[in-house]
């Protein structure tokens, strides 16, 4: 096995969009750009390290000086698939197009989904909306512990959440009712990402959720890079929620984190073992408790503590590693609504033995990164996008 890169270490800062698709319209996105956005109401960026990679390269980004000689290539990236959300983004990283978007539900789920779950379960649906989980419980867990019924809920991404009392009903029979749902939401006119069984136990004012939490994705419809990586014996390490957006296909040791920060340890972790492969880490925070939320103030806090920490991960690269550092959608926090935006991504790659980055041209496809790492371990590739690896001086 030749490579010319022996660790991959790819880095996804979820949501950190650099600008509005030329799609952007048909997304009702028109004038999105998130990173804009926040570097204005942040009034400035400090992120020097990113700067020092070329990020304000790519496009200037308030408070952050374009360099003059960038450590990285960079370039931005557009998605090709349809949609704007995380398993659509980062399938189509590891070089998969997705035709048929997942499907969202910001006004509830439609009267016939509801309809089958009560007819299958014999049980009452109560919620029915978009929420967050412990505010749904704080309004609903009482009426669920009197009458049975199950609260069914969901977000700004492609969810079917059910949430319901150990107590009231069985772990194993809420499973099963995630199974069904599961199954009721593959068709494709309610195509959703994920179905989460959410049980949880506790008085009404103090309900707790607790950690048998159950995950149904679906899996990634065709092989990913990933996959053949694995497959021809190299290692996988997911970090994140990475295992979950691949359904655990082609991983081979996932790390489980609960921050941001907590994802960069883990990072500098595998940074420190001696693999043969990628380490793919997905950086949520900007997404789940910023940009949904819409919060320029916490985003823009939270992308300079990510930037603080880029040094310890430059400094341990080794002279055959290679670092990207991508996104996966937008979420700008100044829009309307909560949901992600249809953006450009930034692209920055990176190795020790690079006097000077450049400008490499734009990608018309995320595919073209999972193109790259397949040729540099020479594995096969669902040939959806074009490699760079000759780019990469």
């Amino acid at each position: 096995m030749s490579q010319r890169f022996k660790r991959v270490f790819l880095i996804v800062m979820d949501s950190v969009g650099i600008g509005e698709s030329p799609d952007a319209e048909a997304y009702d996105d028109k004038g999105a750009d998130t990173l804009g956005h926040i570097a204005a109401h942040m009034n400035g960026l400090n992120m020097p390290n990113m700067g020092k990679l070329g990020l304000s390269n790519i496009r200037e980004v308030q408070g952050i000086t374009p360099a003059e000689k960038p450590i990285a290539h960079y370039t931005k990236m557009q998605e090709a698939s349809a949609g704007k959300d995380t398993m659509t983004g980062h399938w189509e990283i590891m070089g998969l197009h997705i035709d048929t978007p997942f499907r969202t539900f910001p006004d509830g789920f439609p009267d016939e989904v509801i309809k089958k779950l009560e007819e299958k379960t014999g049980r009452k649906v109560i919620g029915n909306k978009p929420a967050s989980g412990t505010a749904i419980l704080d309004e609903l867990g009482e009426e669920h512990m009197k009458t049975g019924s199950l609260i069914v809920y969901t977000s700004a991404d492609s969810v079917l959440q059910i949430a319901a009392h150990e107590e009231v009903v069985p772990l194993e029979e809420l499973y099963q009712i995630c199974e069904f749902a599961r199954e009721l939401m593959n068709a494709p006119e309610y195509m959703v990402g994920r179905v989460i069984a959410r049980p949880f136990v506790g008085e009404p004012g103090a309900f707790e959720r607790t950690p048998n939490r159950h995950d149904y994705a679906l899996k990634p419809f065709g092989r990913t890079v990933m996959n053949e990586l694995k497959d021809d014996g190299y290692d996988v390490i997911a970090i994140g929620k990475i295992s979950d957006i691949y359904d655990g296909e082609g991983v081979t040791k996932s790390l489980r984190t609960v921050s941001n920060m907590d994802g960069m340890d883990k990072l500098v972790e595998t940074l420190n073992m001696d693999f043969t492969g990628l380490s793919f880490l997905n950086l949520v925070d900007f997404d789940a408790k910023f940009g949904h939320r819409r919060d320029p103030q916490g985003y823009g806090e939270a992308l300079e503590e990510y930037d603080a920490r880029l040094p310890e991960v430059l400094e341990k690269l080794k002279e055959d590693d290679l670092l990207i550092i991508t996104a996966d959608h937008g979420n700008d926090p100044i829009h309307h609504g909560t949901d992600h935006t249809r953006e450009y991504v930034p692209l920055l790659v990176h190795h020790k033995g690079m006097t000077e980055g450049a400008n490499i041209p734009l990608r018309e496809t995320f595919a073209d990164l999972g193109e790259t790492i397949a040729d540099n371990f020479q594995v096969k590739s669902p040939r959806h996008g074009k490699s760079f690896l000759n780019e990469i001086k």
